[in-house]
């Protein structure tokens, strides 16, 4: 498995309390909104009290985007995985977004490279490919960065590795375990 690259996104895997509760926001997208947002994308709230897709890696960030209802111009309402670029929608109709943001949550997420496990576990990652999905699947496609991030802040912390068969430290694409290091939500801890 890691050995291939097939990247999923952030994919919310544990909360201490045994339970992965996504949030829901209504009208935290306009109609019209002009990029996909995939499901296990990276989301910030922006101080107009809307949701965007994160777009740098030194964005601080609320959680990841889990899917939208929303009514289509002439259509029927809709539950989708992913927010298609630049949808409108029948005016009045809410738009209600499901998001998680708790900053404990841990995720899961492949890198684009390989990672060796001396020094990563309590390092700091960066996303790449933060904009990457697939309107087929709705899934977000971003990785992690292998180039670890050893002081100061960054967007994710690394837990551990995800316990796959394949999965291993020094393989081509490692799945790791993190939760967000630029949180929102949370004060910004250092890394290891």
């Amino acid at each position: 498995m890691s050995a291939t690259s097939a990247p999923f996104g952030l994919r919310a895997i544990y909360h201490p309390s045994g339970t992965v509760r996504p949030e829901a926001g209504e009208n935290f997208l306009a109609s019209g909104y002009a990029n996909n947002i995939f499901s296990g994308q990276p989301v910030k709230l922006l101080d107009t009290g809307l949701i965007s897709e994160v777009t740098a890696d030194t964005d601080e960030f609320v959680g990841t985007f889990a899917g939208v209802t929303y009514t289509p111009t002439g259509g029927r309402p809709t539950l989708s995985d992913f927010w298609p670029a630049a949808a409108t929608t029948q005016t009045g109709a809410p738009i209600t977004v499901y998001y998680t943001s708790d900053p404990w949550i841990e995720y899961e997420i492949q890198t684009d490279g390989t990672v060796a496990q001396s020094g990563s576990v309590g390092s700091g990652t960066k996303f790449t490919n933060l904009t990457a999905g697939s309107t087929l699947t709705g899934l977000s496609q971003c990785t992690a960065t292998a180039t670890l991030v050893e002081s100061g802040t960054a967007q994710l912390r690394i837990t551990n590795i995800s316990p796959y068969p394949d999965n291993a430290w020094g393989d081509a694409y490692v799945i790791l375990q993190v939760m967000i290091g630029l949180s929102q939500f949370a004060g910004n801890k250092a890394v290891l």
